[in-house]
């Protein structure tokens, strides 16, 4: 693993597969049918994902989305998105992740980079809303088992006023009736086809269900 500076974040560095470390050839092709529940599972915590990638981008680039507020970095993989939300001033910073792998790796790029984040190493999805301002959702919408677990969720916090907030690329699963447009940025993404190239990625404000 290599401590390198994530590509459209400079200001963050990650723990990250090297070309020789063999990760690479665990992930799978975007086509909607991944479940991270599932046995094996890629190695997800070792890149930069195009969801995570644009959320944090977002809040670097607009500190007052998170300065002062609890959040929580949901299914946190490396920790990019909290990692970026505390040094854009969170008063703190829980990064939810049910991987042993991906949990150590937390612990691992939180320190590398200076920042504090309290680590919940369960799948939270089923319990009640957690005490924080915040959500924020990074590539949570990548297989139709976890946007089932993950959505209901999101509800409960919204219910709960807490705002949530969605990165993501535009994978299969994606609610996007409920999503509002809030920022687009082109960075790189590892889980596709693409093997890394740039794609328009987008950041959303998660939306109650509509009436109608």
């Amino acid at each position: 693993m290599w401590l390198l500076p994530v590509p459209s974040l400079p200001e963050i560095r990650l723990y990250t597969a090297h070309p020789g470390s063999g990760l690479r050839r665990l992930l799978e092709p975007d086509d909607g049918k991944y479940d991270r529940s599932a046995e094996p599972q890629p190695p997800y915590w070792a890149y930069a994902w195009a969801g995570g990638a644009v959320l944090a981008r977002y809040i670097l680039d607009r500190p007052s989305t998170v300065t002062g507020r609890r959040v929580l970095d949901l299914g946190a993989g490396s920790g990019l998105v909290g990692i970026a939300a505390a040094k854009a001033g969170a008063s703190e910073v829980i990064a939810a992740e049910i991987d042993r792998n991906g949990i150590v790796a937390l612990g691992l790029n939180a320190a590398a980079n200076g920042v504090a984040m309290t680590i919940i190493g369960e799948d939270i999805t089923a319990g009640p809303p957690p005490g924080v301002d915040l959500v924020l959702a990074g590539d949570v919408f990548y297989g139709r088992a976890v946007a089932r677990r993950v959505i209901p969720f999101l509800d409960r916090c919204l219910a709960a006023g807490i705002e949530v907030m969605v990165g993501d690329p535009g994978r299969a699963w994606l609610p996007r009736p409920r999503l509002h447009l809030l920022g687009e940025y082109l960075v790189p993404d590892v889980g596709g086809s693409g093997g890394g190239a740039p794609k328009p990625s987008g950041v959303f404000a998660f939306e109650p269900k509509s009436s109608d």
